[in-house]
């Protein structure tokens, strides 16, 4: 066939030329009849050769959906979090017994007169919490303690239990500096200006204990830190209640 292809594409196949095409014998009758038994024998040959060449050894084909993994792969622990929150809780200071009851309980007036005014935020995120405090309409140039404390305000000073630990003191009350500190507990004292306005935070790497931090508690003076008086401030003067870890606003409205 080959000498038949080289004929062919020099046009030397004549009327008498004969060629060994496919193992056979062709006897051209001229040009055209030797140019179809090339071409018949080309096609044969070419579908031949095609299906050989693509042929794969069984032991060599791959899955086209197969995908290598890692021997080593591990799971990656997703993180989880408390929600967020966010509180506002406000409110004037009444006396307990007053006829429109308040939020903010007053027991000492000469102290905290009735009408002051106390804010408390609270902002958590993550494993972090922050506690801010601002008061307003105090007696000028005091110094007071304050800290979060574990129930809602009452009647009595006495009422909004003991200071909010995050790892409670076995021994209560707790004067054991090693719970009854800055760290552990939410100390938030501040000292008020000529207009008897005071702010005060306190920041943690933990979390309030949903429903076990009710109500910030205003003292009579500076916090204690010796061994036997830590954490003790004096009689309690003053009382708001508030909601820890529920987000929103919390109070009768106040611009302030």
């Amino acid at each position: 066939m080959s000498a038949a292809l080289r004929a062919l594409g020099t046009g030397r196949l004549g009327m008498e030329d004969r060629t060994m095409v496919a193992g056979r014998t062709v006897r051209a009758a001229g040009l055209a009849a030797g140019a179809f038994a090339v071409i018949s024998a080309m096609t044969i040959t070419v579908t031949t050769t095609t299906a050989e060449a693509t042929a794969v050894p069984r032991t060599t084909a791959v899955p086209a959906t197969a995908v290598p993994v890692p021997a080593t792969a591990v799971p990656v622990p997703i993180k989880s979090y408390p929600r967020p929150v966010w509180l506002d809780a406000h409110g004037r200071f009444a006396p307990p017994k007053a006829l429109v009851r308040s939020s903010a309980v007053t027991y000492d007036l000469k102290r905290v007169p009735a009408g002051a005014h106390i804010k408390v935020g609270e902002f958590g995120w993550r494993r972090s919490t922050l506690v801010v405090l601002k008061v307003s309409g105090l007696r000028s140039g005091r110094t007071y303690g304050a800290h979060v404390h574990t129930k809602p305000c009452g009647a009595k000073p006495d009422d909004s239990g003991p200071h909010y630990q995050h790892r409670k003191d076995p021994h209560q009350p707790s004067t054991n500096p090693a719970y009854a500190n800055a760290e552990n507990e939410v100390w938030l004292d501040f000292t008020t200006d000529r207009k008897g306005r005071g702010a005060a935070q306190s920041r943690h790497d933990w979390r309030f204990r949903p429903g076990a931090a009710r109500s910030v508690v205003i003292h009579e003076h500076r916090t204690e830190k010796g061994v036997g008086k830590a954490g003790t401030a004096g009689p309690r003067l003053a009382c708001l209640t508030v909601p820890f870890e529920r987000s929103g606003l919390h109070g009768a409205f106040s611009k302030r």
